[in-house]
């Protein structure tokens, strides 16, 4: 079910673990051009398993976990392009990022997936969609909010 307003919002409902490979190539189709995506939502709301199912949509074959303590893990899609996953859930401040090189990667062109944006600050490029996972307490059931 998709649903669209005037702050060009998108939203996309999910019932079932089964729906996110479906969800995840509307993503890809919705924003072809796109490729910073800024995953952000509760913990446990399933940022990391969406972003599996993107990979796999993306045809990486690699196994796609969280980078927690790593920062980022790099994949390779179908076609042996980079895939970067980001997980800033453990940065202090915005400025380790810096430590890392984060422009060679948010500005290089290739798929990066940022789990944890906001704690990234002013450094999420002004062109990344973002992409909220909102959970309904009652049913268990998620929105997938998109906005550019």
């Amino acid at each position: 079910m998709m649903h669209s307003d005037n702050t060009q919002a998108l939203q996309l409902l999910c019932s079932s673990v089964n729906e996110l490979d479906k969800i995840a190539e509307q993503m890809l189709f919705l924003f072809p051009a796109a490729r910073v995506f800024a995953v952000t939502g509760l913990m446990g709301a399933g940022k990391t398993t969406f972003i599996q199912a993107v990979c796999r949509q993306l045809g990486v074959k690699d196994n796609v976990s969280s980078p927690t303590f790593s920062i980022v893990n790099e994949y390779r899609t179908g076609s042996k392009e980079p895939v970067f996953h980001f997980d800033l859930y453990r940065l202090r401040k915005p400025e380790e990022l810096l430590d890392i090189g984060y422009e060679d990667y948010f500005f290089s062109g290739d798929y990066c997936f940022i789990e944890w944006p906001e704690l990234a600050g002013m450094l999420i490029p002004a062109g990344a969609v973002k992409v909220e996972i909102a959970v309904d307490e009652g049913s268990e059931d998620r929105a997938f909010i998109f906005t550019r």
